[in-house]
């Protein structure tokens, strides 16, 4: 899926950016590390997770995440089912196995927290799986909303139920650009 980047420990220039999605405002979080832009986080401008992920020291540039909100755009078109960008997501080892399995989760698929949990090996931690999921920084691009509730309801998403809904709509096969437009 994505080349991963895991040297947390290195410093380096935190970057940030806003995009307009058919799903809202999203703010991208980065820094550039020596190999280009490592991808730490896309949210939901104004959801709860969102207060406070733009570091202090942060430098607005856009052109350095050209490449992810071309991703992005595509895969809104339905154009793009995966994504090949730098992560470099910041959690704790769990959480960012955790967030591997989620990243292997078929574009169009769904899988529960129990699958998750399964296929980390760790068949009782359905609670702890759940709450990686929910702090997963990388929203659409590591694709939380394909978890869904052991009975096949649609459980929690830092976008927003309606945006979960949207997501997997549009991966069932109707571009969020398009539906948009009809609808408006």
């Amino acid at each position: 899926m994505s080349t991963r980047s895991e040297d947390h420990g290195r410093e380096s220039t935190p970057l940030f950016t806003r995009m307009r999605s058919p799903l809202g405002p999203l703010v991208l979080v980065g820094a550039a590390g020596a190999h280009g832009l490592d991808l730490r986080g896309i949210y939901f401008e104004g959801a709860p997770h969102a207060g406070g992920v733009v570091p202090a020291d942060a430098r607005e540039d856009d052109e350095a995440f050209g490449e992810v909100i071309s991703q992005l755009c595509a895969y809104f078109d339905g154009t793009r089912t995966t994504f090949d960008v730098r992560l470099a997501p910041r959690g704790t080892a769990f959480q960012r196995e955790v967030w591997r399995a989620l990243a292997a989760i078929p574009y169009g698929e769904t899988k529960t927290y129990a699958e998750i949990a399964r296929a980390i090996g760790r068949p009782s931690a359905v609670r702890a799986v759940g709450a990686a999921n929910g702090k997963n920084p990388l929203s659409i691009v590591v694709p939380c909303h394909r978890v869904i509730g052991r009975d096949g309801t649609l459980t929690g998403y830092a976008g927003g139920i309606d945006n979960k809904r949207r997501l997997l709509e549009l991966e069932r096969g109707a571009s969020l650009a398009s539906r948009r437009a009809s609808v408006g």
